[in-house]
């Protein structure tokens, strides 16, 4: 059957999938031939997500060493599956359900879950089906999931998954046995929306517009000082007699919680004031508290006021400041982030504040936690409208700081008034509160798309100074491998820093921890035992079975006790309660019986991911994967991702099972436009890889996430370059037609001659050994290029081998030689047969890169006993194939016709001119080149003719070859003052911009304000123009040397 006129991607690709599935070409083991095994996990997707441009490059990636992998021989799995991305699936199951105008409160735990559980197999199949689309060849059957196995679960779109439940049960029972996981109060991000914590990741950081507002804090007792500004020098600029201490804060609201005001130990501007109280301005005036000016290194002498004040419970600063200095830290909101409407009276709760900041009333953790500092007037407000109304109240009060209306710190709202000369009157300044109006950072949830509040909240927590030795030591001998280098230093730095990691969100789709809880028993010094349900007993346990079990051990001795003051007979079991408020109540009903409550809180997603090396082979089961496949081979992932997931499954693997994850972490960067700037929807430059892959075809996208995948480098998408690329294939194509049209492709044997790299004849044409040699040469370098991750030098590589060397000059110079003795000659069979042979390396060489039209081409070619993706990837050397003399005659022969053709066309010589040419010297292996190759050198560089000459005569352009010294006249072929003329021009035009580029490029507040990606786009330019401005300057020194 005779090829189409070209690949159609859309009707093609879908069906070459379909037809690799089908034959099973991707599961785990397909192909080998070697002991060797070689495994990826795929970074596991939303389950409810859609293919971006990150996920499509990140995959080509991870494909292109699979199925290079493969065609090797080695035992390959590419383990495919999803996370069931805890929040982002929540919100989505709630707005589906917001719809029906049904609440999640509305819903049982289990009601819900079977909603999620429904819409999660509902929207499952849209990623696989995207990533197929892309050309993924992941071993479908064995899709994973993060919560495979747990409860509810339908086993819907990942029936062979292992119960990955299990594994994240057991670890961390075993990491909480250990000591490794505990329950603690910190300061986390806290999405109001969801009311849940969320990690850093999930915080996206934004300039909006903003506010701060100035101000005073009035000394205790009426007391005063005196406040001097100084210079550099110790110069005295300003000196005022003050009662009050001036602040500068973004989030008025907070004020009610200060625990204390601190300023820099060396800012001399306050040391009289140094441990004397100050009074936070606002709430009743009778109530008003007293919190301490304390030193800290954290304030800024030199930012605002240099005095900071301290909300440990509600600012990330403020909290390690807090700790520092052992001062409370008062929580003053809701899990909605409206003001707390809880608890005692203000009054009551403002006294014993005050006894605690006279150091007259020791406090702990719980005792804070409890108390509510907002004054009734505020509280159950939301927190915007809370600020709102402590400004207003200060203001009336007037604590704010004045400044005239004209101050510049006001910016736009800064009004001077008119002189009298000007037509206004004369007048003091007007003061009003200053109120800077400032761009501010902050924060929002990335699915919510509301402010976050930094909130002290109880959290359970992975203890990670415990677990961090071994993922540093893993890396630092040598055992994993980070690239580019530079991700390592981010590595260390990070882990070397490390934090505690918060695991627990307060959702309900999501592994809920394996925690119950049961009133504590306690024994009074009396011997008395009694029961406490404030603090409760904890019992971690795989399931509620075993949680029984311990709590029934727990509360033998108690029940003795029961049994023989009440001589109740009845025996104690364990029952279990939705919370300790139905536990108590319970309780009380029927003192016999012991309640335990379950955490309701459910697990981190990046706690379950964490180990999804071994979750996804089966482990705790000791299953044939896991023993095969673990560790694995590569990791393919974003560097952004660098903490929440690599650093996480290096510790978790590294504790758990004694093993690295993977040997390997290639981390790549962000995809950017093809102006380097970040995507954006508000902006309206996000790229669709799917619509991508409508328009182009999956291959061209492929070939270009190759070809910008450098080694640390930018990450440029640009739509033109797909386009380009997708031209590569059908310029790969036109060389099979013509092939075709040439009978290459008639009566050839079942495909099996490249294991071992032997060509179907030995040539001895130097056209064919020449190809020959080159086909192994570009084998060489595309090996070399993958494995050391360097794929866009695979694709530059292929790109020059198969357009340059293959489609352009062997398709052209094989024609006099297909047509010799009308094709019945011995070169002309030769030569079929060679192209045959090279266009087959093309085909393999390309696969893992292009795999949808190197598949079609090789099955519509020649009749195969193996698909393309299960080809042998063949092992032949330039030693093995180059013909050195060959090599030598045909690149000489090449780079003479590009010498001609680029000197041509530098100097304006009209395109279809056949020109005389003079040479002045030639060795003996250039006269053998020239010779052996004499009409296709004329025919193919429109040269006329070519007569020896001792020298050049005046106006003869130099072209040079080895070992030969040629010259192309221009008399006569154009006018070399209007070419003068004209290439001045455009280098002046040329100089104009550059000199604007370096101006801009030089001016150090532009390096300092402009966007990252608009520097470098600045540089770009300059580079660019500078080159062409070189080659314009190279061909006016060539007319001036000759004219």
């Amino acid at each position: 059957m005779a090829l189409e006129k070209n690949f159609d991607a859309t009707a093609r690709e879908r069906s070459i999938y379909a037809t690799w599935e089908d034959a099973g070409a991707f599961k785990a083991g397909a192909n080998a031939s070697r002991e060797e095994t070689y495994c990826v996990m795929i970074p596991p997707p939303n389950v409810n997500g859609s293919l971006h441009v990150g996920h499509a490059f990140n995959n080509t990636l991870q494909d292109i060493l699979t199925r290079w992998h493969r065609m090797r021989g080695f035992d390959t799995l590419w383990q495919p599956g999803q996370d069931h991305a805890g929040i982002a699936l929540q919100l989505a199951v709630e707005n589906q359900l917001a719809k029906e105008g049904i609440k999640r409160t509305d819903l049982t735990r289990e009601e819900f879950l079977q909603h999620a559980w429904k819409y999660k197999e509902a929207t499952a199949d849209t990623i696989v089906g995207q990533l197929k689309r892309l050309g993924s060849s992941c071993d479908w059957s064995r899709n994973a999931f993060t919560m495979s196995g747990a409860p509810f679960d339908t086993r819907t779109g990942h029936e062979n998954s292992p119960n990955f439940h299990d594994a994240v049960i057991k670890v961390f029972v075993q990491m909480y046995n250990e000591g490794k996981i505990y329950r603690g109060k910190r300061l986390v991000n806290w999405d109001p929306r969801f009311e849940t914590a969320i990690s850093d990741l999930e915080v996206e950081n934004s300039e909006v517009p903003g506010h701060m507002w100035h101000f005073k804090y009035p000394l205790a007792g009426g007391a005063t000082y005196e406040y001097i500004e100084r210079d550099e020098d110790g110069t005295e600029l300003f000196r005022e007699t003050r009662d009050y201490i001036s602040i500068a804060t973004t989030r008025p609201e907070t004020m009610l919680g200060d625990g204390a005001v601190a300023v820099h130990p060396t800012d001399e501007r306050y040391a009289p004031i140094i441990g004397k109280l100050c009074e936070i301005p606002v709430g009743p005036k009778e109530h008003r508290r007293l919190i301490p000016i304390i030193t800290d290194e954290y304030p800024d002498k030199n930012f605002g006021s240099g005095a900071v004040k301290i909300t440990g419970a509600h600012d990330f600063n403020d909290y390690q400041v807090a700790k520092r200095n052992n001062i409370p830290m008062y929580s003053l909101m809701d899990t909605r982030a409206a003001m707390r409407a809880d608890g005692k009276p203000y009054a009551e709760e403002a006294a014993v504040a005050q006894a605690i900041a006279n150091g007259e009333q020791e406090f702990d953790e719980a005792m804070i936690a409890a108390m509510n500092l907002v004054p009734e007037a505020y509280r159950g407000m939301d927190r915007f409208e809370a600020r709102k109304a402590v400004v207003a109240d200060i203001t009336a009060e007037g604590l704010a700081v004045m400044v005239p209306a004209h101050d510049p710190r006001l910016g736009k709202a800064a009004t001077k008034p008119l002189a009298p000369e000007e037509g206004g009157e004369a007048r003091e300044d007007t003061l009003v509160p200053l109120v800077e109006n400032k761009p501010i950072m902050q924060p929002f949830g990335d699915r919510s798309k509301v402010v976050i509040e930094p909130m002290l909240t109880d959290q359970w927590f992975v203890d990670t100074d415990q677990i961090v030795g071994p993922a540093l030591d893993a890396v630092r001998n040598g055992d994993v491998k980070i690239m580019p280098e530079s991700g390592e230093k981010v590595y260390y730095n990070w882990l070397d820093n490390i934090e505690p990691w918060c695991i627990s969100r307060q959702l309900w789709w999501g592994h809920q921890i394996p925690v119950w809880y049961g009133a504590a028993i306690l024994t009074d010094d009396e011997g008395q035992k009694r029961i406490d349900w404030d603090n409760p007993m904890t019992f971690c346990a795989a399931s509620f079975e075993d949680a029984v079990a311990q709590a029934d051990i727990y509360y033998a001795e108690f029940n003795q006790a029961y049994a023989a003051t009440t001589n109740d007979p009845a025996i104690h079991g364990v029952a279990e309660a939705l919370d300790r408020a139905q536990a108590q109540e319970a309780h009380a009903e029927n003192p016999a019986q012991n309640y335990i409550w379950r955490d309701p809180d459910v697990l981190d997603t990046w706690f379950s991911s964490g180990l999804w090396p071994i979750g996804t082979l089966g482990w705790p089961e000791e299953t044939d994967e896991y023993n095969k496949y673990f560790p694995t081979s590569d990791l393919i992932t974003g560097q952004d991702i660098l903490f929440f997931w690599v650093a996480r499954m290096m510790m978790m693997q590294l504790d758990t099972v004694k093993q690295i994850p993977f040997n390997t972490v290639y981390l790549h960067g962000l995809v950017r436009d093809a102006k380097g700037k970040k995507m954006s929807k508000s902006v309206g430059n996000v790229i669709d890889p799917l619509e991508i892959i409508d328009e182009f075809g999956a291959d061209a996208l492929r070939f270009t996430n190759a070809a910008m995948a450098s080694l640390g480098g930018a990450l440029k998408l640009d739509t033109a370059r797909i386009a380009g690329y997708r031209n590569f294939g059908t310029k790969l194509w036109n060389a099979h037609k013509f092939a075709e049209m040439n009978g290459v492709f008639e009566a050839r044997p079942v495909y099996a001659r490249c294991t071992n790299g032997v060509p179907p004849v030995t040539p001895n044409a130097t056209l064919n050994k020449w190809i020959i040699g080159e086909t192994a040469r570009v084998r060489e370098e595309v090996d070399a290029a993958l494995a050391t991750y360097r794929f866009n030098d695979a694709a530059s590589a292929l790109y020059a081998f198969v357009w340059g060397k293959v489609c352009d000059w062997y398709v052209e110079l094989s024609k006099p030689l297909l047509q010799d003795d009308d094709g019945d000659s011995a070169v002309a069979k030769e030569t079929r047969e060679t192209m045959a042979w090279v266009l087959d390396q093309c085909l393999i060489l390309l696969h893992p890169l292009m795999p949808f039209i190197s598949e079609d081409l090789w099955s519509q070619t020649a009749k195969r006993d193996k698909m393309l993706v299960h080809a042998d990837w063949p092992s032949y050397t330039t030693a093995d194939l180059l013909d050195a003399d060959a090599d030598r005659e045909l690149n000489w022969v090449i780079s003479l016709i590009e010498n001609i053709r680029s000197a041509r066309a530098q100097m304006h010589v009209p395109a279809g001119l056949k020109v005389p040419m003079i040479v002045t010297e030639m060795d003996p292996a250039a006269q053998a080149a020239w010779d052996n190759n004499e009409a296709m050198i004329k025919r193919l560089a429109r040269v006329e003719t070519l007569e020896k000459a001792d020298g050049f005569p005046k106006g003869t352009v130099a072209i040079s070859a080895p070992g030969a010294t040629f010259g192309l006249p221009l008399e006569g072929l154009i006018d070399i003052e209007e070419e003068k003329s004209r290439l001045q021009k455009s280098l002046d035009k040329l100089a104009k911009e550059i000199g604007g580029l370096k101006g801009r490029l030089n001016n150090p507040k532009f390096a300092a304000s402009a966007p990252a990606e608009v520097v470098e786009e600045a540089q770009e330019n300059l580079s660019a123009r500078q080159q062409e401005a070189d080659q314009l300057q190279a061909a006016l020194n060539r007319l001036a040397e000759i004219g």
